[in-house]
């Protein structure tokens, strides 16, 4: 008995190749980066409500970035400005802030709207960051909601992606 070879179909290479680049592009979006579109005005003036960010999931976050992080209460996603860590102690006085005693020198925050705006002084517990809105007069953060945990931040914006800097 005779058995004839059973033929194969190759793969075109090109539909190979999309595959290769979705699978690429998918695994990037999940582990790397992901564009993510801005809804409300709390990061005035520096990021507005439409404007879309690339948020990146490698690295630790550090006091002065804006992070990605799930809103203690609703699990939305926001985007706020870690100001302070665990151990350190946060006061806003006459609208300025204060870490650990010291004047936070805050270019992006326009002071002449939130005059006569007071928070604390409180602690941050470890394991634990503070995070704000750079629009301080509308602006639902840890003054608000406490200071949030470190694995509630889902990663930091390392760039305005839509509309071009401004």
């Amino acid at each position: 008995m005779t058995v004839a070879p059973v033929r194969r179909r190759a793969v075109p290479v090109r539909a190979a190749l999309v595959a290769a680049v979705v699978l690429a592009l998918v695994l990037v979006r999940v582990l790397v980066a992901e564009p993510v579109r801005l809804d409300g005005d709390s990061m005035a003036p520096v990021l507005r409500s439409g404007d879309v960010v690339l948020v990146s999931r490698i690295g630790q976050p550090r006091v002065g970035q804006l992070l990605l992080l799930r809103d203690p209460t609703d699990g939305s996603p926001v985007v706020k400005r870690l100001v302070a860590v665990g151990g350190q102690t946060v006061e806003i006085r006459d609208a300025y802030l204060y870490v650990d005693g010291v004047r936070v020198d805050e270019p992006y925050v326009d002071h002449s709207r939130i005059d006569g705006v007071y928070f604390g002084p409180s602690r941050v517990p470890d394991g634990s960051l503070f995070v704000l809105g750079d629009s301080r007069d509308g602006s639902i953060d840890s003054r608000v909601f406490g200071p949030v945990r470190q694995d509630a931040v889902t990663g930091r914006v390392v760039l305005r992606l839509w509309p071009p800097v401004r």
